[in-house]
């Protein structure tokens, strides 16, 4: 049994170690793919092979606030040569936020073969492994994408008023002081656009990074998360739940914690999160 395997997540198979991705480094059937906060780290050195996917540039609309389409998506994974039978491995910065995230926007589109590599970026510099600048070229794929699916994992504003009245779990997944409203942003950041501080009514406040361990970024074990999110937040593994942050990144971490490390089979990530509920007319709010 492996290390990961040891932790007892619901699916295991979705985390892999940095060792196994070090000798994966070759295989033609895996996509390493880098996502991060930080647009500099990736020329600044990555892991050998690793394609990068920027979240602003590749995953979002141009114009619209939403995601790509169908087209666009396609038109990504043949740019990384990624057809439907590849693997991709997502790892990060900020303990693998945005490999979280992307992974999330990927299974909008149904493309299940789909890891995260435990511990992210931090993990694997912290171990000395290689890392380099040279960027490398796939040859275009032909993937072929199903039409954006968001009813199974995304929640949208009006879901999540409807939720809230009908009194189903909320997870806030920002920090305490943007939680209880004494800050519209995260803590060391600007203010992104939201003009009322607080939380949406009835919301458990459990901080993202309360999954993983600080020292290494890798993810605490199944019975640690479980006593995180059924005893601090008071939510059973049956129960229908949407998750939100600031714009989505936070709580795609949190969605993927519940979904696939704990295996709650309801869990959606609200992406309009913060900067749009702290600025809808009349959205209720708690502080």
């Amino acid at each position: 049994m492996s290390e990961i395997e040891s932790r007892g997540y619901a699916r295991p198979e979705v985390l892999v170690s940095t060792d196994w991705v070090a000798s994966h480094l070759q295989d033609p059937s895996i996509r390493i793919i880098e996502s991060n906060e930080d647009p500099l780290l990736y020329p600044s050195g990555h892991i050998p092979g690793a394609v990068e996917v920027d979240w602003t540039r590749d995953l979002n609309d141009p114009l619209r606030r939403d995601y790509l389409g169908r087209e666009g998506f396609e038109a990504l994974m043949r740019r990384i040569g990624v057809s439907q039978d590849t693997t991709v491995v997502f790892y990060g910065d900020r303990n693998n936020w945005w490999a979280t995230y992307a992974y999330w926007v990927f299974q909008l589109f149904g493309h299940d073969k789909a890891k995260i590599m435990d511990g992210g970026r931090i993990k694997w510099e912290k171990e000395g492994r290689p890392l380099t600048k040279e960027v490398p070229s796939y040859p275009a794929s032909e993937y072929r994408a199903s039409e954006r699916d968001d009813k199974k994992i995304r929640a949208f504003r009006d879901q999540v008023l409807e939720h809230l009245k009908a009194k189903k779990p909320l997870v806030d997944v920002r920090s305490p002081d943007e939680y209880t409203g004494k800050k519209l942003h995260m803590p060391e950041y600007p203010n992104e656009g939201a003009l009322r501080g607080g939380h949406i009514p009835g919301a458990a406040s459990v901080p993202w990074a309360k999954a993983i361990n600080p020292e290494d970024g890798t993810f605490k074990t199944s019975s640690e998360l479980r006593s995180l999110y059924e005893n601090d937040a008071k939510i059973k593994p049956g129960d229908d739940v949407i998750v939100y942050c600031r714009i989505g990144e936070r709580s795609s971490h949190t969605w993927f914690v519940l979904t696939h490390l704990l295996g709650y089979p309801r869990v959606r990530n609200y992406d309009g999160s913060w900067t749009e509920w702290g600025n809808l007319v009349g959205a209720p709010i708690e502080r």
